[in-house]
């Protein structure tokens, strides 16, 4: 009982060494070109040939921004004359799904369904199968 307590505060005391040791001091590298370059494994070795220019590439990564979308329009279409909030929702017209579209699995014909589960096969799940051999 007394050997522990007298482990455990040794070592409290003893100085920590990490067991991970690095090479050499901290440092950016000086020389980093930052222009763009075609993917070491693409077929054609070049950027495409309207990189940078009025096509969908953009030359830096905040003009890209600009026109991005991910999971939804980015800074300047909310709120703009065509972007999100600019009609009311009475304007966007029915929410019903077209004939044939079903939002939820228990709109689709019975035979489509999920087959409700029986008392034996919840028993099976939530003993991990233990009760069909008992």
């Amino acid at each position: 009982m007394y050997a522990t307590r007298v482990l455990r505060q040794a070592a409290a005391h003893a100085e920590r060494t990490p067991l991970i040791r690095f090479i050499g001091k901290r440092s950016v590298p000086e020389h980093v070109d930052h222009t763009p370059q075609p993917h070491p494994a693409s077929p054609s070795g070049a950027l495409p040939s309207n990189f940078g220019g009025n096509g969908n590439s953009h030359a830096s990564f905040s003009s890209y921004r600009d026109h991005a979308q991910q999971h939804g329009p980015l800074r300047k279409t909310i709120g703009a004359t065509n972007g999100v909030g600019s009609r009311s929702a009475s304007q966007l017209g029915s929410v019903e799904p077209p004939k044939g579209v079903y939002f939820d699995r228990n709109q689709l014909p019975e035979r489509f369904r999920r087959i409700p589960l029986t008392a034996a096969e919840i028993e099976a799940v939530e003993t991990g199968g233990a009760a069909l051999f008992g």
